[in-house]
């Protein structure tokens, strides 16, 4: 029975930390030992045995979510709803009516399909069928779907197929997905074909355009997708890092900030804000 209740305690300890991987996109072993009341040997004990289940990378400190590997989408959709709304409602805030959109893979872009007013007219083309059945029926948008393989990890078609069909497309503006954020490399995702996907898209837009969740900033992604330039707009939560945001608008970068909450039940995002 003794080892049936450490069993218990150990799985339940070693989702905790997955939950934290998969909404951080790493772990600190000092921190994780201190949520969960353990020692540090004991959680370096569970980051080996995740690491050979394949669930984590191990580095110096903690670990990292797999390289190449991104939380699956319809994962994602279910993690901080309250948050990705506000982001969504302050992208749909600059977007013009009338114009053609492409919205790329990502959970948060997803919330920005669903934050469109009623009766906006907009031209939406994706390849994500999470989104195009969002946006699908609705008064005043035109859908184009882009279609081939749906990877399952990233939720979106990205195979030559949808290259092709992405190439005849010219967006005013391509909403960006993206894994991580940082001053030396810019926009980057975790897989290998989405980044070359997300680079032909904004390539072909106008403009683009991203939502940063506050983890995103200062975590590294594997592969490259956009740098920290015009024609880039960015929109950051309430409680982005200020000094960091800055540095970011010295790079010639537009950048938008969300308003805090003001009660669990109404949030709302600022208005017209430009930082």
């Amino acid at each position: 029975m003794h080892d049936l209740c450490m069993d218990h305690f150990v799985s339940e300890r070693q989702a905790g930390i997955l939950s934290e991987l998969r909404a951080k996109g790493r772990v600190s072993a000092q921190d994780i030992a201190q949520s969960f009341g353990v020692s540090e040997d004991t959680v370096r004990r569970d980051l080996r045995e995740m690491a050979a289940r394949g669930e984590c990378e191990r580095v110096y400190g903690g670990a990292l979510l797999p390289a190449g590997r991104t939380v699956p989408l319809r994962t994602r959709i279910a993690e901080e709803p309250d948050r990705k709304a506000l982001l969504g409602r302050k992208v749909v805030e600059l977007l013009a009516e009338g114009s053609v959109v492409f919205f790329d893979a990502g959970s948060t872009n997803l919330a920005v399909a669903r934050s469109l007013p009623e009766g906006f007219r907009l031209t939406a083309v994706t390849n994500t069928p999470t989104i195009a059945a969002e946006l699908s029926g609705r008064p005043g948008v035109e859908l184009i779907m882009i279609g081939g393989k749906v990877d399952p990890a990233v939720g979106a078609a990205m195979d030559a197929t949808a290259i092709r069909q992405l190439e005849a497309i010219r967006p005013d503006l391509c909403i960006l997905g993206a894994c991580g954020l940082t001053l030396e490399d810019g926009l980057a995702a975790d897989i290998f074909e989405d980044a070359a996907f997300k680079r032909l898209a904004c390539a072909a837009s106008k403009s683009s355009l991203a939502a940063i969740a506050s983890d995103k900033l200062g975590l590294r992604a594997a592969f490259h997708v956009h740098a920290l330039h015009a024609p880039l707009s960015l929109v950051f939560e309430a409680d982005a890092d200020a000094a960091l945001v800055e540095q970011i608008i010295l790079q010639g970068v537009e950048a938008y900030r969300c308003d805090a909450a003001t009660s669990d039940n109404e949030k709302s995002a600022s208005r017209g804000n430009s930082l």
